[in-house]
């Protein structure tokens, strides 16, 4: 089945920018290279720009930066970047198009910085990018915004609160995929309390009552984003869907539709580089059936017995194509 794919989030971008020699063409290296992508016939691929919370985060989130636009300019027969008519156009799209996100705001201010420096090396990174899809404030651990999935009792912070109306109206959505539950919670509360405009979306992120990790949407905040008409994007790594059982994906896939996120439901794989990844355990990362992004005509093909052709375009492509078409205007 080769409906169009839109996924919500890689780790390219990281890769192209710490990865001696690395080249967005080499599939033997990353799940999410073109070839991939290609065959798997993803149309738009979200890239974030991902740093974690230590010293030279900002230069490392301006080198990702720097990289998007290199990438395009070196396969530009392949990709282009994204906007309003791309969106709209996606199926007669003959080119891959990719948009930048945040992963992790330590990219826009470190520990130290003035509050000022995240404001401007967003609009630095606006510049270099042309458009961001959206923001995680945190990954896994603390920082300065608020704590991140695997922190317990930290919640929104006040730089994270000064963010938020930072970006509120700007067309970029929040991302909830790596926040503590406090954190989560902390941030719905801020954009109700203060009236913000900001989308509420978790760009990779499976679900708790399926798997319970902390990684994963527990039901309160999944229906948020459905109330907020957000997207939740399925993660393919392994240990957020089931350590063992390779057809959890499609429960979790299933999950949300049975929840009530039929028009939230879409891709985000979460895709990258593992070689050099201290934590033997979590090899293989990947189960095989969702390995690389060349499965998804397979995915889907899988899922057809239990969905029909409405839902499966829903999932592949329709629901992140309404989502952002709202936002790339």
């Amino acid at each position: 089945m080769n409906l169009p794919i839109i996924d919500t989030h890689c780790d390219l971008l990281s890769y192209l920018a710490t990865v001696p020699q690395a080249s967005a063409d080499r599939a033997e290296d990353i799940a999410c290279a073109f070839p991939l992508l290609e065959a798997g016939n993803v149309k738009m691929q979200v890239c974030a720009i991902y740093t974690d919370v230590r010293p030279g985060s900002m230069e490392l989130a301006t080198k990702q930066a720097y990289m998007f636009r290199e990438t395009l300019m070196k396969f530009g027969e392949k990709v282009s970047s994204v906007n309003a008519g791309f969106v709209s156009e996606i199926e007669k799209s003959k080119k891959i198009g990719l948009v930048t996100a945040i992963e992790n705001a330590a990219g826009l201010a470190d520990e130290k910085a003035p509050i000022a420096a995240a404001f401007s090396q967003l609009e630095n990174l606006l510049k270099l990018t042309g458009r961001m899809a959206y923001i995680s404030l945190t990954h896994h651990t603390e920082n300065r915004f608020g704590g991140g999935n695997y922190t317990e009792g930290i919640g929104l912070k006040d730089d994270g609160k000064r963010l938020l109306d930072y970006i509120s109206g700007r067309k970029i959505a929040i991302d909830l995929s790596h926040t503590s539950d406090l954190l989560a919670e902390g941030i719905l509360h801020h954009i109700d309390s203060k009236n913000l405009d900001i989308p509420v979306i978790a760009s990779h992120s499976n679900f708790r009552s399926v798997w319970d990790h902390k990684r994963n949407l527990p039901d309160e905040f999944a229906q948020e984003i459905i109330r907020r008409k957000g997207i939740i994007g399925i993660n393919f790594l392994r240990a957020f869907l089931d350590n063992e059982e390779p057809e959890r994906v499609f429960e979790h896939i299933l999950y949300g539709f049975g929840a009530g996120a039929e028009d939230q439901m879409c891709f985000g794989a979460d895709f990258f580089y593992t070689k050099n990844f201290p934590d033997k355990s979590r090899f293989p990362f990947y189960f095989p059936l969702v390995e690389n992004a060349s499965k998804y005509p397979s995915i889907l093909e899988r899922l057809s017995k239990d969905l029909p052709q409405e839902k499966l375009e829903k999932l592949a492509f329709k629901n992140a194509q309404r989502f952002f078409s709202s936002l790339f205007v």
